[in-house]
């Protein structure tokens, strides 16, 4: 069951690292703009993090293992549509098909663990799948530069396939179907599916809004329908009998400004794993399998120290973490900017990213229990759910946002030096994010009193610059 659960999770996780060290490749082979190459990553992200929250109502409702296969099976197709993709365009709709099947199985990978093992044996369980899947989160950046320098890009979506087999006939052989019984009403797939037209609408106007102009009519039409969209989701969600967000959660200010956290951290962390493989392939002269590599001491970073993060938040509670931690990253980002063609690794490189993953391990595992502690216990699970899907839709929209803000468009990923002054515009601009979603801590976040969280203890990790994996990390919602 965990082997079944930890592969099927890594598959749909590890591609939005590879993919963001197969970028240059992708923009070579297909003289992409930097908007193609955003697309290739937003796609991925926007249905993710649109659908997640369906995900996992879907299992609840039908069958964890059941909507977790579906997802599997559906990411292994579409993974060959992206591998097999004739141009930019194409591939970034396979990403986005793909992202669909990765909304179906995430939920279900911890959701299956949580519902089949014995509440003794549960803690290890989690604690042995999210290890394993940090492990897998480390290993992805330098084996998909290999591949990438080996053979081509397209074969980090092929190998894919042989993955997804093998995690079918586990999970056929091995994983047991369950449900939630109290789950009966309606699927709130209305809320869902505004959700995505939201997210989407408001991804295309601020992609396009710098090509095409803020105030063209295709811009303008997009960002009026997202508004209409999310406008008419909250209507939705305030009347359904059963809605994919319970709105009264954010009543309370300590979930609400967890939440404003994860937006501004997780949309830094996002934006700069999108940059950054392109800074030190095209102007520090990194082959791909250096660029992944140069990367690992983050994964290092959050493996070893978040559990003692969450430890010692435990202990203290998470206010100091949750603001010290983001000025640590925000410290990490303005060290990025010294990163130049001499691509100097010792002095330039790993400084910045040491740094700047410290300030992740500081952060990341008191702000998820945090998200969780701060819910009724009757909404944890639809927390952390929200929780993920705020970090996803923060990352997609950062990525969206943030290359226009700082001057990288066109091509000018091609040009060394205007690549540069644009990557060190971005890093400052991360920089002050970052102090931003500290600051909100500090003034909003609060101790817990009596006995803290135990969530705040378990181990945490870190897969592709987005996934937070936490002990629900994903909805499970009974």
């Amino acid at each position: 069951m965990l082997t079944a659960t930890v592969l099927g999770s890594s598959i749909a996780f590890l591609d939005a690292t590879v993919v963001g060290i197969a970028q240059p490749a992708f923009g070579r082979e297909f003289h992409a703009t930097v908007a193609g190459l955003q697309w290739v990553s937003i796609g991925y992200m926007l249905t993710l993090s649109g659908l997640l929250l369906l995900g996992g109502a879907l299992g609840d409702r039908f069958g964890r293992r059941r909507i977790f296969l579906i997802g599997v099976v559906w990411f292994g197709a579409s993974s060959l549509l992206c591998a097999f993709a004739p141009s930019i365009g194409l591939l970034a709709a396979a990403r986005a098909v793909q992202g669909v099947g990765a909304a179906l199985l995430a939920p279900g990978s911890l959701a299956i663990i949580e519902a089949s093992f014995a509440p003794q044996d549960r803690a290890g369980a989690i604690g042995a799948w999210s290890g394993l899947g940090g492990v897998a989160g480390a290993i992805g950046p330098f084996a998909g530069g290999y591949i990438i320098t080996a053979f081509s890009w397209r074969y980090i979506f092929l190998i894919n396939v042989p993955l997804v087999i093998a995690v079918v006939l586990i999970t056929l052989r091995h994983v047991p179907e369950t449900r939630n019984p109290a789950a009966s009403g309606r699927v709130d797939v209305p809320g869902a599916l505004l959700a995505l037209i939201g997210l989407a609408g408001l991804s295309y106007g601020l992609v396009s809004g710098p090509s095409l102009g803020w105030t063209s009519p295709p811009v303008l039409a997009a960002l009026a329908g997202s508004i209409v969209a999310f406008a008419v989701f909250v209507a939705v969600e305030r009347n359904v009998v059963e809605p994919l967000v319970p709105l009264g959660i954010f009543r309370s200010r300590q979930f609400s400004a967890t939440n404003a956290s994860t937006l501004l951290l997780y949309a830094v962390m996002s934006a700069i794993f999108f940059l950054m493989p392109i800074e030190l392939q095209q102007v520090a002269h990194y082959s791909p399998m250096a660029a992944g590599a140069s990367l690992l001491p983050i994964t290092f970073c959050l493996l070893v120290f978040s559990r003692y993060s969450g430890a010692l938040a435990a202990r203290i509670g998470p206010r100091l973490q949750m603001s010290v931690g983001p000025l640590v990253v925000a410290v990490g980002m303005l060290l990025y900017t010294r990163i130049d063609a001499s691509g100097g690794y010792a002095l330039e490189v790993l400084p910045a990213v040491l740094v700047f993953g410290m300030g992740l391990a500081i952060t990341v595992a008191p702000l998820t229990a945090t998200a969780l502690s701060s819910a009724p216990d009757e909404h944890a699970g639809i927390a952390s759910a929200v929780n993920n899907t705020v970090a996803r839709a923060g990352g997609m929209l950062a990525v969206a946002i943030l290359p226009a803000a700082a001057g990288i468009t066109g091509a000018s990923y091609l040009h060394p030096a205007q690549f540069q002054t644009g990557f060190q515009h971005a890093s400052l601009i991360a920089a002050v994010v970052c102090a931003a979603a500290g600051l909100i801590a500090a003034a909003l976040i609060r101790n817990p009193r009596g006995r803290p969280s135990v969530l705040a203890t378990a181990p945490t990790a870190l897969h592709g610059g987005i996934d937070c994996r936490a002990p629900v990390p994903v909805p499970v919602r009974d």
